[in-house]
């Protein structure tokens, strides 16, 4: 049972249900992108819909969520990068390649991280990856998921969401967490978080006037699929900023 429980919250918020309502403003709890963020990147099928998100790292690589990419084909995935539009401007690129973390299983959430290789370079300006992530950091989280925070509950906004929050101690993650390699981030007044859709987009930190990469959405930080009941779990791409190097460089 443990085993299919892990299961459900890893692939949550990489679930885009139906919509059968309009939206609600936010992220859930959050707006509309108060700025450009040229490196949040939209992931889609080879439908055209919405799956995940990612973040733009380099001109030819984009960093998401395991979950978001284990069972994906270079030619299932593509990604719009340069635009907080879900559906139109920026740039649509083709993906060249798919390198899940060999630690991700989907019977297990540690190693929830994946790369996607572009065919070809973005012109979207890159994020660099922070080097530290402490409780207590202020941190922003960015996607185009479900609004509202159960299934079937909303569409999913067109214009990239935010919201700002920050990283809490491990423990108020009640749900399986590892603290060398993930991040408990907060639920601000305990109703605003990541949904359905928000898998694999960034949470960033601010350092001075640009933001680096923190942490990749995972899932949520309890046992309930009612999204921002509680603090979520975000991958910490400073633990695996190690792997990152050696998988990206030329």
């Amino acid at each position: 049972m443990l085993r299919r429980t892990l299961a459900l919250l890893v692939l949550l918020f990489a679930s885009v249900p139906a919509a059968t309502a309009s939206a609600e403003p936010g992220i859930v709890g959050g707006g509309d992108a108060d700025q450009p963020y040229p490196f949040a990147v939209s992931l889609h099928s080879s439908t055209g819909k919405l799956f995940c998100a990612g973040a733009l790292i380099a001109p030819g690589w984009v960093v998401t969520a395991a979950h978001c990419a284990f069972d994906k084909t270079p030619a299932g995935i593509s990604v719009r990068a340069g635009t907080a539009d879900v559906g139109q401007g920026g740039e649509v690129l083709q993906v060249a390649g798919v390198i899940v973390n060999p630690a991700f299983n989907t019977q297990s959430p540690a190693g929830d991280i994946a790369l996607l290789k572009l065919a070809t370079p973005a012109k979207a300006a890159p994020i660099a990856l922070s080097t530290a992530a402490a409780p207590g950091t202020a941190t922003r989280i960015l996607g185009w998921g479900q609004t509202c925070p159960k299934v079937n509950c909303g569409q999913i906004p067109t214009t990239l969401q935010q919201l700002d929050t920050h990283i809490v101690e491990g423990a108020k993650c009640t749900s399986v967490f590892d603290g060398t390699a993930e991040l408990c981030t907060d639920n601000p007044g305990g109703t605003a978080g990541a949904c359905f859709g928000d898998s694999g987009g960034p949470e960033i930190v601010r350092d001075g006037d640009h933001w680096l990469l923190v942490g990749v959405t995972s899932r949520p930080g309890n046992n309930d699929p009612v999204c921002a009941s509680a603090p979520s779990i975000y991958t910490s791409v400073v633990a695996y900023a190690p792997w990152i190097a050696e998988k990206t460089k030329a």
